[in-house]
């Protein structure tokens, strides 16, 4: 097993650090691991530059230091012969996600975590920006604050990543009828208490349909006002990526866009998440499915605990 005393960089004020010098397909020890995830929690995104070491099953290996880990979506198929990975390739289908979200929120029990790998990329653009959304809660002012301590959103993957768009290619319509082939829907607590570091951070972001006891139109002009602080440039950070680099975010505390800045240019990536917990409300309730079952997903497990 392999010690390392982990030199980590932060890359913006308040979000987001490079750990340099670190082989992530090593044998790392315990308190190697205990040190990554102390930072993940403190930075909420960690930057790893030139792992071209790493393939997927040691990305896997990776991942499953920190937990159990999920299937690769609810609803879109894995890699071939690797149920743990989500083959992301853009350039393929243009399922782009150039929209603010976090990762699969429209389970009742989201990812802990989740850690991409680039595989391909354009000659310029397709970089990735990360938004606090633990210091956007803290830059609300105190009538907002109190307002979304004790507000719930329903959130669902249907009509993801496409809302307005009519003039689909036929690949990515088909895209879409898979992701949406199973439809999800989980009720939220808005503010979320975080399990390790006590932090409360806003559980937004494009999943969300509406809020409860709120209308439609009500529920639209709020999330537009409450994403406004979650995406404000002094709460993100915009990584460049180069080939052989990964990102492993703290999907508890952040959001997420993939800049959708290349056209037909290839941009690949794979993606594996580590299995979440049920989010706590300030009142300590929990989240809650209203359709869709995501006991597969999770995995056993998840189920168990």
């Amino acid at each position: 097993m392999t010690t390392v005393e982990l030199q980590v960089q932060p890359v913006a004020g308040r979000i987001g650090a490079e750990v340099v010098d670190l082989k992530l397909s090593n044998a790392l020890d315990d308190a190697t691991i205990n040190g990554i995830r102390q930072a993940l929690v403190q930075y909420k995104v960690l930057f790893f530059r030139d792992q071209h070491h790493l393939d997927t099953p040691s990305q896997i290996a990776f991942a499953q230091r920190f937990g159990p880990l999920t299937g690769a979506h609810p609803t879109l198929p894995p890699l071939d012969y690797q149920p743990e990975v989500l083959d992301l390739d853009y350039g393929k289908n243009h399922a782009y996600a150039n929209y603010w979200h976090t990762d699969v929120t429209f389970v009742d029990r989201p990812p802990m975590g989740s850690i991409l790998r680039a595989v391909e990329l354009p000659p310029v653009g397709g970089d990735t920006i990360w938004a606090n959304t633990v210091s956007a809660y803290q830059d609300l002012p105190a009538p907002l604050r109190s307002l979304v301590d004790s507000l719930w959103a329903v959130h669902s993957n249907a009509y993801d990543y496409v809302t307005g768009v009519t003039n689909l290619d036929e690949e990515f319509r088909y895209y879409r009828q898979v992701f949406e082939s199973t439809v999800f829907e989980s009720l939220h607590p808005v503010v979320r208490v975080h399990p390790e570091s006590g932090e409360r951070s806003l559980v937004l972001g494009g999943f969300v349909r509406r809020f409860k006891g709120l209308s439609q139109a009500e529920s639209e002009d709020l999330l537009r006002t409450l994403q406004s602080y979650i995406t404000r440039p002094e709460n993100t950070v915009r990584w460049r990526w180069r080939l052989g680099d990964v990102a492993f975010w703290d999907n508890r505390a952040t959001q997420h866009y993939a800049i959708a800045d290349y056209g037909d240019q290839p941009r690949r990536v794979q993606r594996v998440t580590v299995v979440g917990d049920l989010p706590v409300s300030l009142e300590g309730q929990t989240s809650v499915a209203l359709k869709g079952d995501s006991a597969q997903y999770n995995g056993d497990l998840a189920v168990a605990s």
